[in-house]
């Protein structure tokens, strides 16, 4: 069993459409999967909203699952990124789709505004998850200010993730790139021109770019 570990990104959870997608594909198409050697099998749980908590249940699902590849989503990217070698030791290839690289540091300044009295209860409103099994929300500054660092440790020995393999999707219509949040000027500075993908939609991936761009990407790092 080859296990891909998707890392969903906030607010999203193990009940999350792209990697839902992913496993209906695989689980209908294992003639596909015969041809990899093995079958596939798409992973994705619901982690903490605090990064540090975040990060200790993803270190343990990694020694569980000994995964053969890490999708990241928005801003799951960051620490799927952090994810660089399986249980066995062996580099990871990364797939990210929209990835937010700059959310951490926006959360990080936005930690300031929980202090204000409402402000907590107000975030938690306005950002508050669909109904599911999705990642809870809770804006205190506590947690908030814990992202400042997230965005410099995904981005540790990149000469490491790009000889793994490292592909990122963008959405044309992605309203993140407005506000800085999703960068693909940004990104193609620290990963190359080679690197990413532009597909026609939003920031959250459609249906018909899932299966005519992410999962062609996915049969081949799990060649």
């Amino acid at each position: 069993m080859k296990n891909i570990l998707y890392i969903h990104g906030m607010g999203g959870g193990a009940d999350s459409r792209i990697p839902r997608l992913l496993s209906e594909w695989f689980s209908t198409h294992r003639e596909q999967c015969c041809v990899l050697g093995d079958e596939v099998s798409v992973v994705c749980r619901t982690y903490d909203f605090d990064p540090e908590t975040a990060w200790e249940q993803i270190c343990s699902w990694v020694e569980e699952l000994d995964p053969a590849l890490v999708i990241g989503e928005s801003l799951g990217s960051c620490n799927a990124l952090r994810v660089r070698r399986n249980s066995s030791k062996q580099a990871l290839p990364h797939i990210l789709v929209s990835p937010a690289l700059n959310a951490p540091v926006f959360l990080g300044y936005l930690s300031i505004l929980t202090l204000f009295p409402g402000m907590t209860a107000l975030m938690d409103r306005i950002y508050r998850p669909r109904p599911g099994d999705r990642q809870p929300l809770h804006f205190v500054h506590s947690t908030m200010k814990k992202y400042r660092g997230l965005r410099k440790l995904a981005l540790r020995e990149r000469d490491e993730l790009k000889s793994a393999g490292i592909c990122a999707f963008f959405g044309t219509r992605d309203h993140y790139r407005r506000r800085g949040i999703v960068s693909v000027r940004g990104w193609k500075k620290l990963f190359g021109e080679g690197s990413f993908v532009m597909y026609e939609g939003s920031h959250y991936m459609e249906e018909e770019s899932v299966y005519s761009l992410l999962i062609p990407k996915i049969l081949l790092y799990l060649q």
